[in-house]
């Protein structure tokens, strides 16, 4: 039997309390400072997956590079990965890309304002559509993330899990028939409630303004909710790079640009390989790798540095190793069968972004590699 949904009386009564809470101590962001249509939609898209403290200089240096969407639709991918680089989950902004070019086609320019409308677009799934739609026009849209679901579980102790079907199925009802006239703030005070008081370990509840009102709280279960049911399963990956110079006396260092599909699509790196066994032999490896992806023959020195870096569902540990030409250093590389590009680049210019996102760099450098050349100079 589906659980009927809060009366009236309850749902007004939530609203009013996290009203109240929201306006005294909401955060000030720049999407909130100017909430255009565009503005809001890039933050989502970047707040996908990451921290709001990560986001903010990256949105900010972003939106300075592409102001609005006609500039964001007439970059080219280099010039748009470089702005990103650093912030993850790169298809994020591939899908971005993609919608503004989209909306420049079919709609004149002008992002469309209903969910409907905005689920059409690459990248925006129901909660982002809800999300746009409501913050930036205005519309009467719940959303669903993992705040949200994670404050909607514990006032109402949703029994389902909340990665399930039966789970998102209720709080997708609870989302909707909590929403008010005013979405744009309930929406926002639910988000940010849940990112703020009601965190996932040890949640604020003496400052909760809806801690009254918390079934999980009067019972003492509030560590319990969500449910969930599936457990990430995090796979172990082993890879190699070399730090290949242009000369021994050199400031230039060799990456290589990534596929255009897959895992860190699009971006350059030292040029390297994954070990197909973390008992791989692993000078041999890489300068097998080496010789097949950048035609250089190499020898592989001495271990420099080893970076470990989690991926979504991947955690990898990549050892770097000195490397030496044994041959004359070509002016322009030819990529082998993997690598787009190969180019030498300054060693100073590309360790310059390691130290963050104020640095832009016309390079779009992974996290990864800003990892990598960050261990080396340390090296």
């Amino acid at each position: 039997m589906t659980e009927p949904l809060p009366d009236p009386a309850l749902v007004a009564d939530l609203v009013h309390a996290l009203r109240g809470w929201y306006f005294t101590h909401r955060r000030r962001l720049p999407w909130r400072d100017d909430p255009t249509p565009y503005r809001v939609w890039v933050s989502e898209i970047m707040l996908q997956q990451t921290q709001v403290a990560t986001v903010v200089p990256y949105f900010e240096r972003f939106i300075e590079a592409f102001p609005d969407i006609a500039s964001l639709a007439a970059a080219s991918d280099e010039a748009l990965l470089a702005r990103w680089s650093g912030l993850g989950y790169y298809r994020r902004a591939k899908h971005l890309h993609a919608a503004a070019r989209l909306v420049v086609e079919r709609h004149g320019g002008v992002l469309p304002g209903t969910v409907a409308a905005l689920l059409t677009l690459p990248g925006i799934g129901r909660y982002t559509a809800g999300a746009i739609a409501s913050i930036a026009f205005g519309q009467r849209a719940p959303v669903l993330d993992g705040n949200v679901a994670r404050v909607l579980s514990r006032v109402f102790e949703v029994a389902e899990a909340a990665d399930s079907t039966p789970g998102q199925k209720r709080l997708w009802a609870l989302a909707e028939a909590l929403v008010p006239v005013d979405a744009s703030s309930h929406n926002q005070a639910l988000m940010e409630l849940g990112a703020l008081v009601c965190s996932p370990r040890n949640p604020s509840c003496r400052v909760c303004p809806l801690t009254d009102r918390c079934r999980a709280q009067r019972a003492g279960r509030a560590q319990d909710y969500p449910r969930m049911d599936k457990k990430t399963v995090v796979k172990p990956m082993h890879a190699v790079a070399g730090l290949v110079l242009r000369g021994a006396d050199s400031d230039e260092l060799l990456l290589g640009k990534r596929p255009a599909e897959g895992l860190l699509a699009g971006l350059w790196e030292l040029p390297g390989t994954e070990l197909v066994s973390p008992r791989s032999p692993r000078k041999k490896a890489l300068t097998l790798a080496l010789r097949e992806r950048t035609g250089l023959a190499v020898e592989v020195g001495d271990l420099i540095a080893t970076v470990d870096h989690q991926f979504t569902h991947r955690r990898l540990s990549l050892e770097i190793f000195a490397t030496s030409l044994t041959q004359r250093a070509p002016e322009r590389p030819s990529p082998g069968a993997f690598y787009q590009r190969l180019s030498w680049v300054s060693r100073r210019s590309a360790e310059a972004p390691a130290l963050g996102p104020s640095q832009p760099s016309e390079t779009p450098l992974s996290t990864l590699t800003r990892k990598v050349l960050a261990a080396l100079a340390r090296a």
